[in-house]
């Protein structure tokens, strides 16, 4: 027995896995799947969107992508995992992705007037071509955001062929920088920002919920200190609320007070001082 039993819950409220299941359409995000959408159906070509860790760009993404109907977008999201990515690995990982048949060890440049046919191929059969790539901090290279300048030098009369969105760290601001004129080419610019207090309270009642919840088992003084613990990062709510739960059920207290928020923190290294 865990502290599922314990406060009558179906599932695990603050696991960290993005599971859309538990998605929270905050404010903010929900003015980002907007303004996102709009960059797409308009084809401007490059969108970025910024945030620090634990802010959330991964579940905006996988939201994205979810939200893109495949009878009206040819989508895919490509996570990149480690910063010795060449420009060939990532152009034929694309060109995959984008469905381009028969891919071998062609060069560069076959390689590039494959992936121009597919997407002429896509643009005339009425879809959308979209590029989802999140951890883009993780690029450092010049040759790459040299390729990427490339892609979004294919144009049809209505715009784009190919429409980019960027996820990542403050860092991807310096990446974009390697090549200048790609930068110029970024047509929209969405900033991911920690919760406020109110839709830190909102968050937490929202998964407690979606697990099965019946009761107010956090009092509003313990998820006010949750937001001063986490400053309204996602990542640092679940963890805390997690640890704040298994800790309630250990002392068999059904309410999670401000003490336990405090103690939980502690454990956990945050002081609190972190906002801005």
């Amino acid at each position: 027995m865990d502290y599922l039993e314990y406060y009558g819950l179906k599932e695990h409220p603050f696991t960290n896995v993005v599971d859309n299941k538990f998605y929270y359409n905050s404010p903010q995000v929900r003015d980002a799947l907007i303004k996102l959408r709009y960059a797409i159906d308009t084809k401007k070509g490059l969108a970025v969107v910024i945030g620090d860790i634990g802010a959330g760009k991964t579940t905006l993404a996988r939201r994205l992508l979810e939200e893109l109907d495949e009878n009206r977008y040819e989508a895919t999201l490509l996570v990149i995992i480690h910063s010795s990515v060449s420009s060939e690995w990532l152009l034929k990982k694309f060109a995959i992705q984008l469905g381009v048949d028969d891919m071998k060890n062609e060069s560069k440049v076959e390689m590039l007037s494959q992936i121009y046919r597919r997407l002429l191929e896509i643009n005339e059969s009425g879809k959308t071509a979209v590029l989802l790539m999140d951890e883009v901090q993780m690029l450092k290279s010049r040759e790459i955001m040299e390729e990427f300048r490339g892609l979004l030098n294919m144009e049809m009369p209505g715009g784009k062929m190919i429409n980019l969105i960027f996820f990542g760290l403050p860092d991807l601001e310096d990446v974009l920088s390697l090549d200048e004129p790609l930068k110029q080419r970024v047509a929209m610019k969405i900033a991911i920002k920690p919760f406020s207090d109110e839709d830190t309270q909102d968050y937490i009642r929202h998964r407690m919920k979606i697990a099965g919840c019946a009761t107010e088992i956090f009092t509003d003084r313990a998820m006010a200190e949750v937001y001063r613990y986490s400053t309204g990062v996602p990542r640092l709510i679940n963890t805390i609320c997690d640890n704040a739960l298994l800790e309630g059920y250990l002392f068999k207290t059904k309410s999670i007070g401000e003490s336990v928020i405090r103690a939980v923190a502690i454990d956990l290294g945050l002081n609190g001082e972190q906002k801005k």
